[in-house]
């Protein structure tokens, strides 16, 4: 996977949008001083070169009757299993990140659950038929940061408005 040649017009519209995902596009025009349409193009274009993966509406897990939320270590029996495990990982609703890690754990996942015995459930009766050699469970009590990644500062910012082409450089 290439890193994206971005502009200084990309890091503008990228800090702008990573603020307020629903920001209206004339809005973001008028503060980077080009045309919505430019803007228009900009958008569609970081998000076919992956810069960009779409627009959700966040949840607030509390508030839809989510009221455990738990990082849970998972050691294969067979490191191997790794894809086939994530692919069941897929069809357990309350798996919401799954990470492939170094360290102590094979996996790294995060869990809602409803309270603390639907948890158990889910690990008991969700988790540990996938082949687990064991796991380790961390509730989480508060989340106390949640924010999106540092936009990068561009910097060449020569041609931040001519230059409509992003280029995705190869990896050697």
């Amino acid at each position: 996977m290439g890193i994206a040649n971005l502009d200084a017009l990309d890091e503008q519209i990228l800090k702008l949008i990573a603020d307020n995902a629903r920001i209206p596009f004339l809005e973001v025009a008028r503060a980077c001083h080009v045309s919505g349409a430019a803007i228009h193009q900009r958008i569609q274009k970081l998000t076919r070169l992956g810069v960009l993966k779409g627009s959700q509406y966040v949840l607030d897990p509390e508030r839809i009757g989510y009221e455990t939320c738990a990082y849970v270590g998972l050691f294969l029996k067979d490191p191997s299993d790794f894809d086939r495990v994530v692919e069941e990982l897929r069809n357990i609703p309350e798996v919401v990140e799954c990470h492939y890690t170094t360290g102590d754990y094979d996996m790294f996942i995060k869990i809602y659950a409803r309270n603390n015995h639907h948890m158990l459930s889910i690990i008991h009766d969700k988790l540990q038929p996938l082949g687990l050699q064991r796991s380790e469970t961390i509730i989480s009590f508060h989340e106390a940061i949640n924010r999106q990644m540092p936009i990068p500062e561009i910097k060449n910012k020569k041609g931040s408005t001519e230059n409509m082409d992003v280029e995705v450089e190869e990896e050697e």
